[in-house]
């Protein structure tokens, strides 16, 4: 592998998950060019990664607004563009972490000599040279793009710095902040009097309200954080969110509402100078357990890896018959899964994973 391009366009959370992709690469052949396809925006992500060479954007969106309105010769201009300039990078081997249509194709437009799939579906396995089938430990954080790395043989480390009991000290997500947001990011904590480390960060919005927890349950939680942690709850979430984080915001006094108000690589900075992160299956949670800040994960409608590899992360997940539905539930709109996950509970969890920081702190 000489020149290497990982295709995982999207989204937050999985971008994340496969962050330690590069390391992996990068520590089985120090001298190649790897490079990162993603969508704009996301690609903040990697900005920083020693591991990553270059970005290539997949403005998706912009083709997808551009098919929607009709104009479909531009979107075909635009593929054509876009092949040619992957196809100047002379690609010796592509890796779709994906594994779907769409990453088949782009992967497929390079013109790379070897490309690999992870699990390919939907017609995207015929336009691979390799296919990796999914495997690997589910209930592991980033399982299925260890068990690919291990497949290929790469060379998946050894951190100890991830400080697990459970001896899972390899692959382990890992993100790099940009100076310049950093900077932003702090500035805006002080704006609201808050310093670094004496806050809490809500991560409650994803894009899919199955998977959200209750806005009298994170009221209620705020309340029981600063409370019992001295740790002023902070809101975060993106400009689509700003309307449910004014309701949610309304009936909890004490929180500070930031959604909307950084990007994403602000958001990251606030997540790693945070005292801890509590939120739902969404991609600012899984950044907390990136940046080994202390952090409590709440899971219902979809499967939770369970393995966080960090001694202070802790997953709640109650294992309903009915969970996880995904994209098909059949409760009615009850999500009992989480409704039963009480305020009370998650500060429980909270409490133990303060408390391991605290332990492991010098005296």
């Amino acid at each position: 592998m000489k020149r290497v391009l990982i295709v995982r366009t999207s989204a937050i959370g999985d971008v994340v998950f496969a962050s330690p992709m590069a390391a992996a690469l990068r520590r089985s052949y120090p001298d190649a060019h790897i490079a990162w396809l993603v969508e704009p925006g996301i690609d903040a992500l990697l900005a920083h990664d020693p591991c990553v060479d270059q970005r290539i954007l997949w403005p998706k969106s912009e083709w997808k607004a551009l098919w929607k309105s009709g104009r479909r010769l531009e979107v075909l201009r635009r593929v054509l563009a876009l092949r040619r300039r992957l196809r100047a990078e002379r690609f010796d081997t592509v890796l779709d972490l994906q594994g779907l249509l769409k990453s088949g194709l782009l992967a497929w437009l390079t013109g790379a000599p070897r490309r690999i799939g992870l699990g390919s579906r939907e017609g995207s396995q015929w336009l691979m040279t390799e296919v990796v089938p999914r495997g690997g430990d589910a209930a592991r954080i980033s399982s299925e793009y260890l068990h690919l790395a291990q497949q290929l043989g790469l060379d998946c480390g050894d951190d100890r710095s991830s400080a697990c009991s459970s001896g899972c000290n390899h692959f382990v997500p890992r993100l790099h902040l940009d100076p310049q947001a950093e900077a932003s990011a702090l500035a805006k904590l002080a704006a609201q009097g808050l310093a670094p480390g004496r806050y809490a960060v809500f991560a409650a919005f994803t894009t899919r309200p199955q998977k959200h927890w209750f806005d009298d349950s994170w009221q209620r939680l705020a309340q029981l954080v600063q409370r019992q942690t001295g740790l002023v709850p902070l809101l975060l979430g993106g400009p689509a969110d700003r309307e449910a984080a004014a309701r949610l915001a309304g009936g909890a006094p004490n929180l500070i509402n930031l959604a909307g108000q950084t990007n994403l690589s602000e958001a990251a900075a606030l997540i790693r100078h945070a005292g801890a992160v509590i939120g739902v299956d969404t991609g600012l949670m899984h950044m907390g357990i990136a940046f080994g800040v202390p952090t409590v994960a709440i899971f219902g409608s979809t499967c939770p890896y369970r393995v966080t590899c960090r001694d202070n992360a802790r997953v709640i997940w109650l294992g309903m018959a009915c969970s996880p539905c995904k994209r098909k539930p059949t409760c009615n709109g009850a999500w009992t899964c989480l409704r039963d996950i009480s305020a009370e509970r998650v500060m429980l969890e909270l409490r133990i994973v303060l408390k391991t920081v605290e332990a492991e702190s010098p005296a």
